[in-house]
């Protein structure tokens, strides 16, 4: 993976975590609880892609 190609899936990463954020603070104030639990885990797991790609990154590019 290069070094943009690394940049874009973090981009990508956070911008569906910012989303996903904001439709579970939209879901809780809506009391809709079973997608509370849905948005919380696709944003936690897109955080821990953005932070996997960021460690990829990191080792292309201080190689």
């Amino acid at each position: 993976m290069g070094k943009k190609t690394c940049w874009g899936i973090i981009i990508a990463t956070i911008i569906i975590n910012v989303i996903m954020v904001q439709w579970t603070v939209e879901a809780y104030y809506g009391r809709e609880y079973k997608s509370i639990l849905i948005y919380s885990g696709v944003s936690i797991v897109s955080a821990f892609i953005a932070l996997l790609v960021f460690l990829q990154w990191r080792k292309v590019e201080y190689k």
